[in-house]
């Protein structure tokens, strides 16, 4: 029997609105009432978590910005993986030369140096999700989100992180897509202590090697002499794989990237038909 449920976020726990379904939470109250812990495994940061899991109730552990950083549920960091200065100025300096857009995840918080990309950025992704969406409408939908979500914009975020601050992850979007992230991936991966992974077509996910949702997951399920075949895990994307591919079980949604699938063992339906709610209760109900 299952004895801890790890689920990402974005694609996979939270519907198109970006909320947590009352069938989603409810399924997650009665697997905590069975005995089962809940945690969540996100590429997001705790402030940018948090939101969503308070409103329908939920508290939880969390391992945050896809492993870097670990929370118990009562908001107490555990451990964190920063990435090594040189690295960071390495990362930066190749991004910068390439013309891409960044956003640097701190120990201190969130990092950007231009709120008008960024809107841009996620306006047309928004605006491919929802093509009934104009631009406009899109950019207002966006704005008005990401005015809630806490973000430090800087003229220059290599003078803050002279600062002292732990670099725990660096995500980069770029309009094309992989025409010019495939490329930048392929020589992030020859610097050899990194992990790159991907929450979407039009990004990439920068770690250190150690900071994976799959060693996050375990460290906690050691702690807990949780063994690993009594762990499921659920997700969408290709930072999800690491759990996905150490739980004894393995949920991928509808809507999840075909490799995420090929790695799972079993598949739930869409986000934005309660598919992690749909999973949990059958892992219950059939006792997997």
């Amino acid at each position: 029997m299952i004895k801890l449920i790890a689920s990402d976020m974005d694609g996979t726990l939270l519907d198109s609105s970006m909320q947590i379904s009352p069938e989603n939470a409810a399924a997650i109250k009665h697997a905590t009432e069975q005995g089962v812990e809940f945690i969540v495994a996100t590429g997001r940061n705790r402030t940018e978590a948090l939101p969503a899991l308070e409103q329908v109730g939920i508290e939880c552990a969390m391992v945050t910005l896809n492993g870097a950083q670990v929370f118990d549920k009562t908001g107490q960091s555990l451990f964190t993986v920063p990435i090594d200065a040189q690295t960071v100025t390495s990362i930066l300096d190749l991004l910068d030369e390439q013309d891409i857009y960044y956003e640097v995840a701190t120990d201190q918080g969130l990092f950007s140096q231009s709120q008008e990309q960024r809107i841009e950025l996620f306006a047309t992704h928004l605006g491919e999700v929802m093509p009934h969406l104009t631009h406009n409408m899109a950019i207002a939908m966006v704005a008005s989100q990401l005015e809630i979500l806490p973000i430090h914009y800087v003229k220059n975020v290599r003078q803050r992180l002279a600062e002292g601050l732990e670099v725990l992850k660096i995500i980069c979007f770029h309009k094309e897509e992989a025409r010019v992230l495939g490329p930048v991936a392929k020589e992030l991966e020859g610097f050899g202590e990194l992990s790159i992974t991907s929450s979407g077509a039009n990004n990439i996910e920068i770690n250190h090697r150690d900071a994976q949702k799959g060693i996050a997951v375990a460290h906690l399920a050691h702690e807990r002499n949780i063994p690993l075949e009594q762990i499921m895990t659920i997700g969408d994307n290709l930072n999800d794989i690491s759990m996905i591919q150490m739980a004894g079980v393995s949920f991928a949604m509808g809507n999840a990237a075909l490799e995420v699938k090929e790695y799972a063992k079993y598949v739930t339906d869409t986000n934005i038909e309660d598919g992690v709610g749909k999973a949990i209760l059958r892992a219950l109900r059939e006792n997997l």
